[in-house]
């Protein structure tokens, strides 16, 4: 949506989790840092999320659900919401992209775009 009032922007980081991953095992475990931040005029309210996974072989996984991490935020103009999560893959490199349903406080509803993303084993990629 190109309307100012209703501009929502994501931001991410990630981690390999060395850890909680068994490479033996084609366990490649990874942990993501959100930040969604209202660059809009109104409120908005984080409803739900529908990620895309897709690992190196080009498998993909869509997963829904209600809110992040067990909470629908609201977050006034101007400001932010932070969380972590994490997924677990097949393979030492995949991606993850998606989009937010928001609901801004004069009712109308709106996607914010969680643009393609990398998750990579530390030394995967030349």
């Amino acid at each position: 949506m190109s309307d100012p009032r209703y501009q929502v922007d994501v931001s991410v980081t990630t981690r390999f989790l060395a850890e909680q991953s068994q490479p033996e095992q084609d366990r490649f475990a990874f942990a993501y840092t959100i930040t969604v931040r209202n660059n809009g005029s109104l409120s908005a309210r984080l409803l739900s999320r529908h990620w895309v996974i897709t690992d190196g072989d080009g498998h993909v996984e869509h997963v829904r659900g209600e809110g992040v991490v067990g909470q629908q935020p609201l977050i006034e103009a101007g400001r932010s919401h932070n969380y972590s999560s994490g997924t677990v893959m097949s393979t030492r490199v995949g991606t993850m992209q998606g989009t937010y349903q928001m609901l801004a406080e004069d009712g109308t509803r709106f996607d914010a775009i969680i643009k393609p993303f990398r998750l990579a084993v530390p030394g995967a990629l030349h």
